[in-house]
């Protein structure tokens, strides 16, 4: 018997070892299945979002008021922003287990809801006044003729390309002098109405999925953050675009300015409840100023996208992938990051990331480079599909070489993002800075820049080589 427990004793370590690779080897699986499904419907839902964009652009009130299509990109940028660190906090709240109190689960839920309430009432006002100052700024002569949009080419204009996040096509701009007071309370009502309803429905349907990716075993990291970049657009959008052509048949009745006036006293009204909330007070303080940097970053983005969308053939289509999954895969390794940090304050550990090991908890976890290694493989395929799926559909013909040279250029986008997502995330939690408020703004407007000279690198590098990439119209 004594021989028998000694050599129990001796086994011990090496079943205990082996039992840790098959855990972490789980783990990473579960990384990929929960991963590459919502990466790839969330970078078709962005070409859905891109068509519907074109379509928006047409209808009455955007053809009729230039400051309603500049707002478009501003506000899809901050608001999208708003959306992904909703996803974010939630995340983190599931898996430090802050949710599994039902108490403690609705003072969350609502003081989280009541904040993007603050926040969006905010973002849409200053989009409006963004919006109203380029069209002031940069007046638009009614004889300066416009250039006809190709499929890949949505929105050649100057205006929306400076404040545009790349993964967000654009429409066309009307023609026409920029608009006064009356335009503007229009302009500013039909985005604060759209953003706050878009804040109701879009934060419920987080909150829903957040709660429902922990009720069935699954990581709200790992599926929230695309989600909510993507619907916020596309939801956003619709409803930016259904307001605006309901208030436009009453452009000159005072209902603009009364509208205005409700949601100010309803934002009011939100700060004071949010306030009340434990959960969320200090949160009203925080979070402003990448929101804005973000936005700001976004110009360059959008003054590379109107240099080049002209020059060459599919450059706007193969944008919308090559920054906007980076940018999704980046969410979702900031969001993991975010949440491993608080775990481990929590439960009394200061884990740098430089360590490689967010493993002090009793269940071994995957060490920060072989997530990265596996996000990074998972959009692999994605982006395989992706072009695929372009050349399948008759939206671009190109040969063999550009498929290798636009890889090639995305996993680098992809590694980048990824780096920026782990970096990034350790400055601002060094600093006392919570990284699900701070970071994903940031690294979303990075990610985007970067991509898209990426992929003016990839178009210099292949044209030199003699290879062309063209539509079918071309």
């Amino acid at each position: 018997m004594f021989m028998t427990l000694k050599i129990r004793k001796m086994k011990n370590p090496a079943t205990k070892m082996m039992e840790n690779s098959i855990s972490l080897w789980k783990q990473v699986q579960r990384i990929v299945i929960e991963t590459a499904p919502t990466l790839l419907l969330t970078t078709i839902g962005l070409l859905f979002t891109g068509e519907l964009l074109n379509s928006v652009s047409r209808w009455k009130a955007m053809v009729r008021i230039d400051e309603l299509i500049m707002i478009i990109p501003v506000v899809l940028n901050l608001k999208g922003n708003l959306e992904m660190n909703l996803s974010a906090r939630l995340g983190t709240a599931a898996n430090i287990g802050e949710l599994d109190k039902p108490d403690a689960r609705r003072s969350i839920i609502l003081g989280n809801l009541s904040l993007l309430q603050v926040q969006a009432t905010v973002v849409s006002f200053v989009a409006a006044v963004v919006a109203f100052l380029l069209g002031r700024i940069m007046p638009r002569s009614p004889n300066e003729p416009q250039p006809e949009a190709s499929s890949d080419q949505l929105v050649p204009s100057i205006f929306t390309s400076r404040m545009l996040s790349p993964r967000r096509p654009r429409p066309t701009l009307p023609q026409g002098p920029p608009g006064g007071v009356t335009e503007f309370l229009m302009t500013a009502s039909s985005a604060m109405s759209a953003a706050c309803l878009s804040s109701i429905l879009l934060g419920s349907f987080m909150c829903g999925l957040v709660l429902l990716c922990r009720r069935f075993g699954l990581d709200p990291d790992n599926i929230a953050p695309p989600v909510a970049s993507c619907l916020g657009d596309l939801v956003t959008l619709l409803l930016l675009g259904a307001v605006s052509t309901l208030y436009i048949n009453l452009v000159s009745t005072p209902l603009s300015l009364i509208m205005i006036i409700v949601l100010v006293l309803a934002g009011v009204a939100w700060v004071f409840v949010t306030r009340r909330n434990p959960h969320v007070r200090e949160l009203l303080k925080e979070g402003w100023l990448p929101l804005f940097a973000a936005m700001i970053i976004s110009s360059g983005t959008g003054i590379v996208l109107d240099t080049f969308v002209s020059r060459y053939e599919g450059f706007a289509l193969l944008a919308v992938v090559i920054s906007g999954l980076p940018g999704s895969v980046g969410s979702i390794f900031v969001s993991r990051l975010s949440t491993a940090l608080h775990g481990a304050a929590i439960a009394g550990f200061r884990l740098p990331l430089s360590n490689d090991d967010f493993s002090k908890p009793s269940q071994p976890q995957p060490s920060t480079k072989l997530v990265m290694i596996t996000l990074l493989c998972v959009t692999f395929p994605v982006e395989i599909i992706f072009l695929c799926v372009l050349r399948g559909l008759g939206w671009l013909h190109f040969p063999v070489f550009f498929v290798v040279f636009s890889v090639l250029f995305f996993c680098v986008a992809v590694i980048a993002s990824l780096v920026i997502a782990r970096y990034l995330t350790e400055f601002l939690w060094n600093r006392g800075l919570d990284p699900d408020m701070y970071a994903m703004p940031i690294h979303s407007a990075l990610v985007d820049l970067i991509g898209q000279l990426l992929l003016v690198c990839c178009f210099e590098i292949v044209s030199l080589l003699g290879i062309t990439v063209r539509s079918p119209k071309a």
